[in-house]
């Protein structure tokens, strides 16, 4: 598989140096440069004079940095020596705060995705919710990274949010209290013998490690009949995690491009035929909070026909980020590209359509009950009571059962991945 990286930022500056012929366009765009430039440090100057309090330079131009990435897209930024470091410690998946994946929709701070088992999944808040304000700071005129920043902080501390739900026409607050956000990003439960649930909660580090553990523990167990790779609520995170485990459900053939400005300027990403690959069939799960990372793994199996994709319209997120160490400390993320599905399709603000749309509904016996939600039992090397094997054989059964009971598009994907070899053999 080829890598895309691009991490090195080159700075040019426009020589005087005019040439006989054809260099009347290029001095036009050169005095057109440095009139920009002239007119920027005029507004600094008159800034620095006049402006009723005493500002720093350093802090204007960090100001105006971040205003200048802010304009070009909602996940293009600049962020301070703290962001930065609060952006590295995600990707490993330790940090603490209330648990949510932001964007911006319309000039407000709008949540992708809750992740699952944090303080802001336990309150309620959901895939398109709208954060008007943090700790009554108004988000509107905040960047994504100002936004998280205040939303991040020592485990214990407190914070009030007021959140407009989808759908709704009220804002109402929310009073939350930090804790560390789980770093588990794989769990699983063999729902029937022989058939598989997996949940991908995001894509940090680890997570393609983790999701290959329990692939071999389920091949140890005995033939598999089918998996669920559910992403419902997955956010994203490291793309080069889409491309591993997208590889780990296929063949050789591509995976995902990426195109940058120039539309020549693609790169591709291929899977390679591996001895452990998994060839069982495969429904794919996704919703509102599937984004990112998750749209190209949903989107390469649809596309190369390796799984049914089932549930709701993905939330779509199709551009790629660089993050570029600067050598202060500090931080860039510049969105550098799109990227596009197998058969050529941008996934930027479309989303994956499911081969079969199912919505979810609330059971109406137990409605505070979520099917979703990580629970200790859940994690992988929690402690043990002692039980038998027998024991531990009949609780994990009546988990799988409570768990489909609760869960009507979970329901509905084993069925569908039961009848997967039948529907494959009509094809």
């Amino acid at each position: 598989m080829r890598k895309f990286i691009r991490t090195t930022v080159c700075f040019s500056v426009i020589s005087a140096a005019f040439l006989a012929g054809g260099t009347f366009m290029k001095a036009v765009s050169a005095d057109a440069d440095y009139d920009s430039l002239r007119r920027f440090s005029q507004v600094l100057d008159i800034v620095e004079q006049y402006y009723v309090e005493d500002v720093k330079q350093p802090k204007l131009i960090d100001g105006a940095l971040k205003g200048m990435l802010q304009g070009l897209d909602p996940h293009s930024t600049m962020m301070d020596k703290d962001e930065f470091k609060q952006m590295q410690e995600t990707n490993v998946g330790k940090f603490s705060g209330i648990g949510v994946e932001i964007t911006t929709a319309n000039g407000l701070v709008t949540v992708v995705s809750p992740i699952e088992d944090t303080p802001a999944y336990k309150a309620g808040i959901k895939a398109g919710d709208q954060i008007l304000s943090i700790d009554g700071k108004f988000t509107d005129q905040m960047t994504l990274s100002e936004a998280a920043t205040l939303m991040r902080g020592k485990k214990g501390t407190e914070l009030t949010l007021l959140v407009l739900h989808k759908n709704s026409a009220k804002p109402v607050t929310i009073k939350l209290k930090r804790d560390d956000i789980p770093y588990i990003t794989v769990k699983a439960k063999e729902l029937e013998e022989g058939y598989h649930w997996i949940r991908l909660t995001r894509f940090s580090e680890n997570t393609s490690d983790d999701l290959r553990k329990e692939l071999n523990k389920a091949t140890k167990k005995g033939n598999i009949k089918g998996i669920i790779l559910d992403m419902r609520n997955n956010p994203g995170g490291l793309v080069d995690q889409a491309i591993k485990i997208s590889d780990m459900f296929l063949g050789d053939g591509l995976v995902m491009s990426m195109r940058g400005r120039d539309g020549n300027d693609q790169v591709e990403y291929t899977a390679q035929n591996q001895k452990d690959d998994i060839k069982a069939p495969l429904v794919v799960l996704v919703n509102a909070g599937s984004a990112s990372a998750s749209e190209i793994v949903a989107g390469a199996l649809s596309d190369r026909k390796r799984a049914l994709i089932v549930g709701e319209k993905t939330f779509g997120k199709g551009s790629v980020q660089n993050v570029i160490p600067l050598p202060d400390g500090t931080g860039l993320k510049l969105t550098v590209a799109l990227y596009y599905t197998p058969s050529g399709k941008s996934i930027q603000a479309e989303g994956i359509t499911p081969d079969f749309e199912v919505l979810w509904e609330n059971s109406r016996d137990n409605k505070d009950e979520d099917a979703l939600s990580v629970r200790e039992k859940d994690l992988t090397r929690h402690l043990e009571t002692g039980n038998n094997a027998k024991e531990k054989k009949a609780i994990q059964d009546k988990e799988a059962k409570e768990l489909l009971r609760l869960d009507n598009q979970l329901r509905v994907a084993l069925q569908l991945v039961k009848s997967l070899p039948t529907i494959q053999k009509i094809k």
